[in-house]
């Protein structure tokens, strides 16, 4: 039986196939495009002292169907820059979360945080869509990619000016992130197979992350307790999408993540 990245992937990748532009004039575009706002950078800065919170636009979610389907992202986005989010991330995938490049665009037209299109990315034409839609960031999730497209999909963010978030899951997909050169390493607590979350996985995987990577856990972040936990682990950042877009209070929900690292 096909798992939702099954079925996910499968779905982008037709797309990509099925997609007539040309590459080359694709990406001189987007490298004309005005500069990003520093995504990376600015997660090390905060994440010095205490722990920076992305905050997610996030309508919806393959395992728990709707979650704010009628959502407003640049009140969201305001709510997050209120609660002193470091960095925004906003799901871009339609067919499974509601996303659009409308909503992020929205979101990153509101405030002045630097911005993730969080995607399934399989192809350069999506790396170049990521920069063309005003993205800062773009995300590569190494379970989805094979060693030459990990490879090649990184450099060419990096080539475009996008900062990187290199999404992991276990010992394994970490050790090809940073043979790829990945700096900003993401730990997904979900399993993207079966999409349970295992609150360890961070803990147990960013262990093994040298210094000079800035670490990022992702899923299953429920609030203050949690957000103390990771900082004792070392990671520098958050990614929390579903606690926070659902909450009453967004603005106090990422508030409440932000602890100190030290």
């Amino acid at each position: 039986m096909a798992t939702y990245l099954d079925r996910i992937l499968a779905g982008h990748r037709a797309a990509a196939a099925a997609d007539p532009r040309p590459l080359e004039p694709l990406l001189d575009e987007a490298r004309a495009v005005g500069p990003t706002r520093s995504f990376e950078a600015s997660l090390r800065t905060t994440g010095a002292r205490q722990l920076a919170v992305i905050a997610e636009v996030k309508r919806r979610s393959p395992s728990k169907g709707d979650l704010a389907p009628d959502l407003d992202p640049a009140e969201v986005a305001l709510a997050y820059d209120r609660g002193g989010a470091t960095c925004l991330s906003v799901l871009t995938d339609e067919e499974w979360f509601g996303g659009s490049a409308d909503d992020l665009q929205a979101a990153r037209g509101a405030v002045d945080l630097p911005v993730l299109r969080k995607d399934f990315t399989v192809d350069p034409r999506d790396v170049a869509d990521a920069r063309l839609m005003g993205a800062d960031a773009v995300l590569l999730i190494v379970a989805a990619l094979d060693d030459a497209e990990l490879a090649d999909l990184h450099t060419l963010g990096r080539d475009l000016g996008l900062d990187v978030l290199v999404e992991v899951h276990d010992e394994a997909e970490l050790e090809r992130a940073l043979t790829v050169g990945a700096t900003l390493i993401g730990v997904n607590q979900r399993d993207l197979v079966t999409f349970e979350v295992d609150t360890a996985r961070a803990v147990r995987v960013g262990g093994g992350m040298p210094d000079d990577v800035v670490r990022v856990a992702e899923s299953g972040i429920r609030g203050t307790q949690d957000a103390l936990t990771l900082a004792a682990a070392g990671f520098h950042a958050v990614l929390v999408g579903e606690s926070v877009v659902t909450s009453g209070d967004r603005a106090g929900s990422v508030t409440r993540l932000r602890v100190p690292r030290r």
